[in-house]
């Protein structure tokens, strides 16, 4: 599925995950990592406003605010998780089933702890400790069920794969249990309220008890929810900011967000049904024209827009909606201009030029190609691995019947996605453009760095 602003589009990104359960026998203990294909969403405002609450915690934290990357995966579950070192992944069902900032921010704060203890880097090792007695439990039922005895060399490995399991979850309880501590600690540091993440456990701890009779704390990879919600308690009461609340300005722009992911992702009855006609408040009308514009009702789309224009005539966002309005529709001309409005306003963000340059290429007419270029250009220069981009980058090149340049942006867009095609088409671009110019040198560069990959690959 792929879309334009204000959640432009979701794409596939394959994150290496530790495999935390023991399911695949030896292959899981031998293999550390699994590549996961997971969906993501981008939308500027969105992101944005997460980078509003991480990055206060991550000076706190002692962390380089350039280093972390967060990401939105399109998931409505509550969840977030740390991949790869230093990526936050964020589930848009936090926007939509939590109801504060500070609940938010708290998610964040734990998970910026797991980042500044290290825990990543150590589950590595802890997963090869933790095997030990499953490669001794499998070679000691192998032998047995050489010997004749196959049902207790079953049992043996079985018993084995537990007992790593079990070492395991023990230690990922612990790290849990620190990251609770030092997200407080950062929270304290940053004059926040530490009750907005005892309320996201605490609410994770009743669905936990609905689900489960009899929960087992020693077969969880998290300490026992209760325990939890009751340490992480004490520590919030004890904060001499425990009483601190919100702004309102800092609410309505979580609920300003809630409304733009609900609009996008809850099926169109169900947002109407949330934000009915008669709630004219600005979350209601925002989730509104999303919502319609996919029904799809142009009229009703731009109504609702329009209105909230008119009272934030300098909101970029309300800008780039309509732009996606007319897009939509069918009518990428019309949204030019609204697109244009908001880069004007914003023009540090590389998504919303994206979404001019798609706009105004969509339009078919060869004397946009340029200016689409010029603002791709722009937006790679801020964030040189957005695929849509250097897709984009292609066809404009090929309208202008650059195919040199539409071959080494097809390449780049392969490269930046890890994608083994990036060979052929920069073998293409260098073969095509000036010798020594920095095009040229470019696909010299993909040629040498993917080459040796490949061969690897094959060995």
């Amino acid at each position: 599925m792929a879309f334009c602003n204000p959640i432009r589009r979701i794409q596939a990104l394959r994150i290496a995950a530790f495999l935390f359960g023991f399911f695949g026998g030896l292959l899981a203990v031998t293999g550390p990592a699994a590549a996961q294909a997971i969906a993501l969403l981008q939308d500027t405002e969105t992101e944005r406003t997460l980078r509003s609450y991480e990055d206060p915690i991550l000076t706190a934290a002692g962390l380089d605010r350039n280093a972390v990357k967060m990401y939105i995966v399109n998931d409505s579950s509550i969840n977030a998780f740390v991949a790869e070192g230093q990526n936050i992944f964020v589930n848009a069902g936090l926007f939509v089933q939590l109801k504060t900032p500070n609940e938010l921010i708290g998610v964040l704060a734990h998970e910026t702890g797991h980042i500044a203890g290290g825990h990543l880097v150590r589950d590595t090792d802890a997963m090869a400790k933790a095997s030990v007695p499953m490669l001794i439990s499998m070679a000691v039922g192998v032998i047995a069920m050489i010997a004749g005895a196959g049902e207790a060399g079953m049992a043996m490995m079985a018993g084995g794969q537990q007992a790593a399991q079990a070492q395991f979850n023990s230690f990922s309880r612990t790290q849990e249990a620190t990251a609770d501590q030092m997200g407080q600690k950062f929270l304290r540091e940053t004059h926040q309220s530490g009750e907005g993440m005892v309320h996201v456990f605490e609410r994770m701890a009743d669905e936990q008890a609905r689900a489960s009779v009899h929960p087992d704390a020693y077969a969880s990879d998290h300490p026992a929810d209760r325990d939890r919600v009751t340490a992480l308690q004490g520590v919030a009461d004890s904060s001499p900011y425990a009483n601190v609340t919100d702004t309102p300005e800092a609410q309505h722009e979580f609920d300003m967000i809630k409304a733009k992911v609900i609009g996008f992702l809850a099926p169109v009855r169900d947002v109407l049904t949330l934000y009915p006609p008669k709630n004219l408040s600005k979350p209601a009308r925002y989730a509104r024209a999303m919502a319609y514009m996919r029904q799809p009702n142009l009229k009703a789309a731009l109504a609702e827009i329009d209105s909230l224009i008119k009272e934030e005539p300098n909101n970029p966002y309300f800008y780039e909606m309509l732009g996606q309005i007319y897009v939509e529709m069918s009518q990428p001309e019309r949204g030019i201009a609204p697109y244009q409005k908001s880069v004007d306003i914003l023009p540090d963000a590389p998504e919303l030029r994206v979404a001019l340059a798609a706009a105004q290429l969509a339009t078919e007419r060869r004397e946009l190609a340029q200016p689409a270029i010029d603002n791709l250009k722009i937006s790679l220069q801020l964030d040189n691995d957005d695929t849509f981009a250097w897709y984009e980058a292609a066809q404009a090149y090929s309208q202008l019947g650059n195919q040199p340049m539409a071959d080494l942006s097809t390449a780049e867009r392969y490269y930046s996605a890890g994608d083994a095609r990036a060979l052929v088409f920069a073998q293409r671009a260098e073969r095509a453009l000036d010798k020594g110019s920095p095009d040229w040198q470019r696909a010299n560069d993909i040629v040498a760095i993917v080459t040796p990959l490949i061969k690897n690959q094959r060995r």
